[in-house]
């Protein structure tokens, strides 16, 4: 059971004050790429599109102009609170849990989730619910992380640094049921479900510090402070160094590798 004000089985509480920036800093990141996919799916006037925890809302502002005032745009999130001055006529918000509450089946043209998946320790069972409510031949896009595979090599590049706070968190989030490696099993998921034409681009790129990538990892640490501390995978000291790490543009880091996985409901 979560404190007063935690959004359940979430491991970055929406309810910190973090929450804006990160939100900003990943629609900064990839807002462009997630449109691209989106409109290669065929995006159309009149669609009707699932946009399953929103974060404060982008994504579903993009559907919203794409769909027109025949479309239709339900965005659910299990906290609502950032989804505001959303008032287009053609968008419905609703606070949903996406593993138990209702939803229509056979309803949406379209339906994408970004980074939610990997949060939820019955992620097979929200894909198996979202993949329901659409129509035959509606498409579903999933992006999701995977944190693990290209993890910095100050061997490969010198200015490559390895930040223990960010191990610390890796393991903190793992501890709680969050998936890392989520983004690279998408595909194989999706197949498994029968999904037809499912297909998958990743994308990964250089984090400076003093950047938008940096800005995230920031906002994540600090949110996460005295839990990472208080879990014995790393010291103040190492904390503070780190954070002081993340404001000089000389300190790289390989970034998260995003995958994007779509597939079509037979």
């Amino acid at each position: 059971m979560s404190r007063q004000g935690e959004t359940p089985g979430y491991v970055f509480d929406n309810a910190g004050e973090q929450t804006p920036t990160r939100f900003s800093a990943l629609e900064a990141l990839f807002d462009a790429g997630t449109f691209r996919h989106l409109d290669a799916l065929g995006i159309a006037p009149g669609w009707r599109c699932l946009e399953v925890g929103a974060g404060s809302g982008s994504v579903a502002m993009g559907l919203s102009a794409r769909v027109g005032d025949r479309g239709q745009v339900v965005v659910t999130d299990i906290d609502t609170r950032h989804l505001t001055g959303m008032d287009e006529p053609n968008i419905e918000i609703r606070q949903h849990d996406i593993v138990s509450d209702d939803l229509e089946e056979d309803h949406y043209d379209v339906a994408h989730a970004r980074l939610v998946l990997l949060h939820i320790p019955e992620r097979e069972r929200a894909i198996e619910r979202i993949v329901r409510s659409l129509r035959p031949s509606g498409w579903a896009l999933f992006e999701e992380f995977d944190s693990l595979s290209m993890p910095p090599d100050p061997d490969l590049n010198p200015s490559e640094h390895f930040l223990k706070t960010l191990g610390a968190l890796w393991k903190v989030m793992t501890s709680e049921g969050v998936n890392l490696r989520f983004g690279r099993l998408l595909p194989g998921v999706m197949e498994k479900m029968e999904l037809r034409d499912v297909g998958a681009e990743a994308k990964a790129f250089l984090i400076r510090g003093a950047s938008t990538g940096a800005a995230v990892l920031r906002a994540n640490f600090l949110q996460m402070r005295d839990k990472l501390i208080a879990s014995g995978h790393i010291t103040e000291g190492e904390f503070e160094a780190d954070l002081a790490r993340l404001d000089d543009p000389g300190v790289m880091w390989p970034s998260w590798v995003l995958w994007s996985v779509w597939g079509r409901r037979p």
